[in-house]
């Protein structure tokens, strides 16, 4: 029997002891989707305390306070950081059967030698613990990157961004970790949003030209895919909730452009078939570039107005979908794939029940590069252990697991890089499990060959960053 967080834990079976031990804890971590901010690691941020590591910006944290009954006050207010921490300690002996139970105790252990369970009773000895620590001179963003292991990571940078922080930390020498931008251009496909046109503006002055027209909207995105490309971005990324296609030719599409810029209201068909437009034109402009392209779907954004008013969007509130998108997604690649301009493309869902659909539309499509529609990592809400395995069980009954590009933590917090050894555990428990029911060959080599292919291999050759910044 494993006791909790001991270096056995989730490794029910000698197979998955030696997998983990032997071939997945030591592979290095290339974590290409998150969202911390560059600019934090150019400067080698410092914190003050554990609250502002941990509690500013996490979602995933603040549901649980809010579940437990915790004023918004001690969550997003302006309490003091003692407090907050105080509060999220208050909420975590109720968090067992969470994974956020286990992510914050193994947090606390492997960057800060905790082994107490935080609790009401612990938090101070705890904060006073890490506060040693983190205020001791050695501990920064760039230490916590380097002690995780971390080769690579790509964060998610808006089309008008300066991309500043990219290139002062690809000139900085004394940094060996590669950290490259992905293009993420929702503010340009949101034409429904009412601050489309003031995004459009944004995009002119960074792209120092006019864009009046849907012909200007192409010129100064193929010029930003361009600048992102000169910085080392080799991957784009968008939410599509929900994806739709309707198809739309350009002309069509310059007459909905240039109404939406005068005001004009549009209908959910002509929304639909702008979208649709502009997805495919990225597409080729990727698959130009050799990029990868990542489909995020299945979330409903900002369920709870009343909270989004007051604090508002991407603090917490957002909620798996129950949509199709099998249809519209698979008319979205085709029409790529029909004029062979179908890039390397990652789909997500943050509907688990979506893996299999996902896994048969992706399987549809490709040949020409290994693994090249990937089912994403198990995002969001599902990156815990049943999600997980619900979804490598999905890429190996439907696709290549052998081929899958691994774990990314999608997170935005700098200690989340432990959940690449979480991840690792539950995979070579999985693997082990089917190699003592005889399900797969039980042969270290064989398996312990595809466990460190999945880890980190396959990403970097997928991603395929040569000449794009250090390298991994």
């Amino acid at each position: 029997m494993n006791g909790f967080l001991s270096d056995n834990f989730f490794l029910e079976n000698e197979t998955a002891v030696s997998l983990y031990h032997q071939y997945a804890k030591a592979m290095p971590i290339f974590d290409y989707h998150c969202h911390i901010n560059p600019q934090d690691i150019a400067e080698d941020k410092r914190y003050e305390n554990i609250t502002q590591l941990w509690l500013y910006g996490d979602h995933y944290k603040w549901r649980a306070m809010r579940a437990c009954g915790i004023d918004e006050q001690y969550i997003t207010g302006d309490a003091p950081d003692w407090s907050k921490f105080q509060k999220w300690a208050e909420t975590m002996p109720y968090c067992i059967g969470n994974p956020l139970y286990l992510w914050s105790q193994l947090e606390l252990k492997r960057y800060f030698g905790v082994d107490e369970l935080l609790s009401p009773a612990t938090a101070e000895i705890i904060w006073d613990k890490c506060s040693r620590i983190i205020n001791g001179g050695a501990f920064s963003v760039r230490k916590i990157i380097e002690q995780s292991g971390v080769t690579a990571l790509c964060t998610t940078d808006n089309p008008v961004d300066t991309l500043e922080s990219h290139k002062a930390l690809r000139n900085d020498a004394a940094f060996k970790v590669t950290v490259l931008p992905a293009f993420r251009p929702d503010t340009f496909l949101n034409i429904d949003k009412p601050d489309f046109a003031d995004w459009i503006k944004k995009l002119a002055a960074s792209s120092r030209m006019p864009v009046q027209t849907l012909e200007d909207l192409q010129r100064a995105l193929a010029q930003r895919i361009a600048f992102f490309h000169e910085a080392g971005c080799r991957l784009s990324d968008h939410a599509l909730d929900p994806v739709t296609y309707e198809a739309c030719g350009e002309e069509e599409a310059a007459g909905i452009f240039a109404k939406a810029l005068n005001a004009g209201c549009l209908n959910e068909k002509e929304i639909h078939k702008y979208k649709t437009w502009l997805l495919l034109f990225l597409g080729r402009a990727y698959a130009q570039k050799g990029w990868a392209m990542q489909y995020h779907m299945g979330a409903v954004r900002n369920v709870n107005e009343k909270m989004r008013r007051q604090i508002g969007s991407d603090t917490g509130f957002d909620a798996a979908g129950d949509y199709p998108c099998a249809p519209a997604l698979g008319k979205l690649l085709d029409s790529l794939d029909s004029t062979g301009q179908l890039p390397k493309t990652i789909l997500y869902s943050l509907n688990p029940n979506d893996y299999e659909v996902l896994s048969t539309v992706g399987g549809s499509f490709g040949g020409d590069i290994p693994g090249k529609i990937q089912l994403g990592s198990a995002w969001w809400f599902n990156d815990q252990k049943p999600g997980i395995e619900k979804q490598l069980t999905a890429c190996a009954n439907l696709s290549l697991l052998g081929r899958f590009i691994g774990m990314t933590t999608d997170s935005r917090s700098f200690l989340s890089y432990t959940r690449h050894e979480y991840f690792r555990r539950v995979l070579c428990n999985l693997l082990g499990k089917w190699a003592e029911n005889g399900e797969i060959p039980r042969d270290l080599n064989l398996l312990g060959q595809m466990v460190q292919n999945i880890c980190y291999n396959n990403a970097v050759e997928y991603f395929d960053l040569a000449g794009s910044g250090k390298g991994c």
